[in-house]
């Protein structure tokens, strides 16, 4: 199936996407604890609306979290161009593939398919399906929620091994 992609770590490509990665520690970013608390109903970074304005940019996402911090977030707002590697986005199917050191959910719009999106093991690459007929100029906020394994007893740091927006289609026969 002929593809192109846009590389989200790439800043020409992200450009093309007017998209910029912010990124904050913690479950909940600035809450006490990392915003770990009894009975939590849910983060709200994951939201497409949540104001992450105060989050720093972070402008390489290959570089590591590790200021003993269990969470972080990555978040970017993505628009889609009117052509991708040559070819017209109109009508092609929109997947977004990251692979998140160590564990990962992914937030589409503030959803998460939870076969695709969730945790699926330490370090595997992640492949989630946004749109079967992607539109030029529709928007997109992804939210990555970020976190260090093993849980019991985290070691290293967070950070992202890639972000791909790819865009498939079939040929005609």
């Amino acid at each position: 199936m002929p593809r192109a992609v846009l590389n989200l770590m790439d800043p020409e490509d992200l450009k093309q996407a007017q998209a910029q990665w912010r990124s904050a520690t913690g479950l909940v970013p600035g809450e006490p604890n990392e915003g770990l608390v009894s009975q939590l109903e849910g983060s709200p970074a994951r939201l497409p609306d949540y104001d992450d304005s105060g989050w720093e940019v972070w402008p390489d996402l290959t570089k590591w979290i590790s200021y003993g911090f269990t969470f972080a977030w990555y978040r970017t707002k993505i628009v889609l161009p009117q052509t991708v590697g040559g070819h017209p986005v109109q009508g092609v199917r929109l997947i977004f593939e990251t692979c998140v050191d160590d564990y990962g959910e992914v937030w589409i719009d503030g959803e998460c398919d939870r076969e695709r999106g969730t945790v699926q093991g330490f370090n595997v690459p992640q492949r989630i399906l946004i749109n079967i007929d992607a539109q030029q100029g529709e928007t997109h906020t992804i939210a990555i929620l970020a976190a260090n394994g093993p849980l019991a007893a985290p070691g290293g740091a967070v950070f992202l091994r890639y972000a791909n927006l790819c865009f498939e289609w079939r040929e005609d026969a």
